[in-house]
């Protein structure tokens, strides 16, 4: 993809364990139609797990050779986005407010989650439920191209990324930069650096990504090659998730 491949690291982590994650786990299997979640989804903030692990995240980002540490820092505006990114880049001697002039986080909305409009907070069962037409909408459509009312399909989200990584290579060319961002985020920058399929990317995503776990691309001279996804060593050796 033009605009990621100028980078040399691309470094995507997904935020620590929400309380919004522990309360959709909480309803599984039940026949609750909806999850409880009393903030909107840009306040839902880090479990007392989900700030371990982004301990643990930021414990990894400490250790990686001076080449491989990120030379810039994006972040989600959400709020357990920037307490996953704020909390791991404090355990690095090489970020603010540790080094005066280290990395600091910047926000870009680009990289939010993706947005589930009237559907939010609604577990499956409440969506059959309560809008059977967009069920079957769903049904029909598939999961990638599906557009909830007032939301966003997995498209919508290939299209607001191609724009963010184009920005992202004027703004670091040759730059090593770390992502702290969302599930779907993290899955659709894999469709778009590996140039993949819908059907491809579907049987990926079947596949959850965990929280604080670490996806990373390096550039071998001509593109941007896979060098791991969905990884959570460091969050099983630190004892923050069941390996």
């Amino acid at each position: 993809m033009a605009g990621v491949n100028a980078l040399q690291w691309l470094t995507l982590t997904r935020h620590g364990e929400s309380t919004g994650n522990v309360a959709y786990q909480a309803v599984l299997g039940t026949d609750a139609e909806e999850a409880g979640i009393p903030e909107r989804d840009a306040d839902v903030p880090l479990s007392d797990t989900g700030r371990a692990q982004a301990a643990s995240l930021g414990r990894w980002l400490a250790a990686l050779p001076p080449d491989e540490r990120p030379t810039a820092v994006v972040v989600s505006p959400y709020l357990r986005t920037l307490d996953t990114a704020n909390i791991a880049l404090a355990q690095t001697s090489y970020a603010a407010p540790q080094d005066p002039d280290g990395l600091r986080p910047r926000v870009d909305e680009r990289i939010r989650d993706r947005e589930q409009g009237a559907l939010q907070g609604l577990t499956e069962l409440g969506v059959r439920r309560r809008f059977p037409a967009e069920a079957e909408r769903l049904r029909r459509l598939g999961k990638f191209y599906y557009r909830p009312p007032g939301g966003e399909s997995w498209a919508d989200l290939a299209l607001r990324l191609r724009s963010f990584y184009r920005d992202l290579e004027a703004d670091a060319p040759g730059g090593r930069v770390l992502v702290v961002t969302h599930d779907a985020i993290v899955v659709m920058t894999r469709y778009l650096v590996e140039g993949l399929s819908e059907r491809e990317i579907l049987e990926i995503e079947k596949t959850p990504i965990a929280n604080a776990s670490v996806t990373r691309w390096l550039q071998d001279g001509a593109a941007l090659r896979a060098v791991t996804y969905n990884d959570r060593e460091h969050l099983v050796d630190a004892g923050v998730v069941s390996p």
